[in-house]
């Protein structure tokens, strides 16, 4: 008997191995990626960009960011109230999704949109909750329907959550991409939170993974950029074109995963996705990094509410 224990253990112990190996050598593949791509970059001294090179004078499209929301009542007010104050795009709009049974939601958001015309609500058809993916199909048709009605379609469509605190230049470097991009992803940084270490510290860690590493590794490669569900943008004529790849919905309402799904979709279908990292900025006679990245909050639960 115990060999037969003794054996099974050997046999397990190789087969977790052999999968720690592969582990490994995909981490170091991806690490030999980055060191590569910074030493090219540093060998032809490619500048880092600044946020001059994205000025406002040169928008030129016109962007509706979308932030689906349920049970967000506590939170949603103060967040469209600094989305208002600290976005300096010159041509935008913030579309909100909230479902017809969460009265308490719906009155934080109209709350909002009474002080700033800017401030759009947007009922779902269906009771919530739903998944997020239902939501942001109705913030879709919602962008759409204005566009068309005041003659001046958006170009693009930013998304956002209930939880997050955005950084005033995103919205000019999503203009200034989408012009040789079909998507944008910018870094997102989580935000931390002292009550939930093991969630709050797992997501840091994971962002600052997957946004500090693999996504400039995957853009040096042209590989897919699966998208973070905030602090991206797509543009609306990919949109319309996923959409009508999917018989009418550019999110799939069956997937809990709708925004990391979206960035591979449009891969599949041809399109182009950029991600926008470090951003340099002068402060005094010296450059500091600032990146230009939104903040965001994970509930202790690590389950979103949003949709």
């Amino acid at each position: 008997m115990i060999a037969w224990i003794d054996a099974i253990m050997r046999e397990t112990m190789l087969f977790a191995a052999v999968g720690f190996l592969i582990g490994g050598l995909d981490d170091l593949a991806v690490d030999a990626a980055f060191v590569a791509r910074s030493l090219r970059r540093w060998v032809r001294k490619t500048p880092d960009p600044i946020l001059a090179d994205f000025p406002m004078a040169g928008c030129t499209g016109r962007i509706a960011v979308v932030v689906p929301a349920w049970d967000e009542a506590a939170v949603i007010g103060a967040m469209l109230r600094t989305t208002l104050a600290r976005f300096d795009h010159p041509d935008w709009r913030l579309y909100v999704g909230a479902y017809p049974n969460d009265r308490a939601t719906i009155g934080a958001i109209v709350a909002v949109a009474t002080e700033d015309s800017r401030v759009r609500l947007t009922v779902t058809p269906a009771p919530g909750p739903t998944t997020k993916a239902d939501c942001l199909n109705a913030l879709w048709r919602a962008v759409c329907a204005d566009g068309m009605a005041e003659g001046r379609p958006f170009t693009a469509i930013v998304l956002h959550d209930a939880e997050d605190v955005v950084h005033p230049g995103e919205l000019r470097v999503y203009d200034h991409l989408l012009r040789h991009a079909d998507t944008v992803q910018v870094p997102v940084l989580p935000l931390a939170d002292p009550q939930s270490r093991w969630v709050s510290g797992h997501y840091i860690d994971e962002f600052a993974e997957a946004h500090g590493r693999q996504l400039p590794v995957r853009g040096a490669l042209g590989a897919e950029l699966p998208l973070a569900g905030v602090g991206c943008a797509i543009s609306a004529d990919m949109l319309q074109q996923i959409a009508e790849h999917r018989g009418g919905a550019p999110f799939d309402e069956t997937s809990l995963t709708e925004d990391y799904e979206l960035g591979l979709t449009v891969r599949a279908l041809g399109g182009r996705g950029c991600s926008s990292g470090c951003v340099k900025r002068r402060a005094g006679h010296r450059w500091r990094c600032a990146p230009i990245s939104p903040r965001d909050w994970t509930p202790p639960s690590g389950r979103r509410r949003g949709g």
